[in-house]
């Protein structure tokens, strides 16, 4: 039986992202997939500026893996999301997919669903969907950081706070971000993307912001490299 895509809600609300099931692999995917996401959703936006820009979305890595020796296994598919700040984007995507629903490895999309973001006004606590990439330069060297350096949550917010303001979104006061350095949910993890090795991290992650900021998040992703599946959070 073809698969069918489907689409359970209009664009009504302008915060959302679409969450997108898949079928199983036909081929290992593998360890290192992010740029085949990445590859995926910008075949989907066709010719775009997005390479250019700051990145102003973000997108999950796959659930449902199995691990195997040279891969991951999706024998029951997948699920994933993508979110962008702007939702013509989104659109477009949801266009591309009817036509052209293949991924990778035998894998392709069999339902889209648009989700409205969350009312995050009593909410501050937040899971990633993906590990976090945090950079900095020192002298004539760019570092890595992981959750143990003292100042991840000061570049954290710097990041969102550049990017409200590419999004001419106004200041927030009461915005601040911090991060439990105790938590058994914190790791570093290698994240190979164009054949270069990124230290990233997981953390969970404490937002103390107004409603909209929290939604900007939820669609932009938190850290460096959103772009390319880095930071995206639940």
């Amino acid at each position: 039986m073809q698969d069918i895509i489907n689409i359970d809600k209009s664009f009504n609300n302008d915060k959302m992202r679409i969450l997108l099931l898949t079928t199983k692999n036909e081929s290992i995917v593998p360890f290192d997939y992010q740029d085949l996401l990445a590859g995926v959703i910008h075949r989907w936006l066709g010719i775009n500026e997005l390479h250019d820009k700051i990145s102003l979305y973000s997108f999950s890595w796959l659930n449902g893996a199995s691990l195997c020796k040279l891969g991951f296994n999706f024998e029951r598919g997948s699920q994933w999301f993508i979110s962008f700040h702007e939702k013509d984007y989104l659109k477009t995507i949801i266009k591309s997919i009817q036509t052209s629903p293949e991924m990778f490895c035998g894998m392709r999309v069999t339902d889209v669903i648009i989700k409205d973001a969350p009312d995050f006004t009593y909410v501050e606590n937040f899971i990633l969907a993906s590990p976090i990439f945090l950079k900095e330069r020192h002298e004539n060297a760019i570092k890595h950081l992981i959750y143990t350096d003292e100042n991840v949550e000061r570049l954290l917010e710097y990041s969102i706070k550049h990017k409200m303001s590419i999004a001419n979104i106004p200041e927030d006061d009461s915005f601040k971000i911090s991060i439990d350095r105790s938590s058994r949910m914190c790791k570093t993890k290698i994240v190979k993307i164009h054949d270069i090795s990124n230290k990233s991290f997981y953390c969970p992650i404490h937002i103390t912001a107004k409603n909209k900021t929290k939604q900007f998040i939820w669609d932009v992703g938190l850290g460096h490299s959103t772009g390319v599946g880095f930071g995206s959070i639940y």
